[in-house]
């Protein structure tokens, strides 16, 4: 399953950073993802709302995502973070499919 986790790095990890601007994070969060069965798929840093990283990984379980999630927020390294579940357009066609399936069995309210 394709995540997408976006956030901005802590003052903490910005100093860390700015002391050794050789640091090369995307090699940490490889380990990390990969420790978790996953593979990283791309990561980008982003200015918007502050330094920050945008990066998209791939979990064959879905509750591994939250526990990145989770980690990177508890070392002190980002804030702010969002974590969107990402959709294959497979994935979407199946959805719809179900969707359609169940659309006679919802009722609007006031319908």
């Amino acid at each position: 399953m394709h995540f997408c986790l976006t956030g901005q790095y802590t003052p903490r990890a910005l100093n860390a950073i700015l002391e050794n601007p050789a640091t090369n994070r995307q090699e940490a969060a490889q380990k990390l993802i990969e420790a978790a069965g996953g593979k990283l798929v791309s990561m980008y840093s982003v200015a918007a709302d502050g330094p920050g990283v945008l990066v998209i990984f791939d979990v064959p379980d879905p509750s591994a995502a939250p526990a990145i999630s989770g980690l990177t927020v508890t070392a002190g390294t980002l804030q702010n973070v969002k974590l969107t579940r990402l959709f294959t357009q497979d994935e979407i066609k199946q959805v719809r499919q179900n969707a359609a399936k169940l659309r006679t069995s919802y009722k609007a309210p006031g319908s």
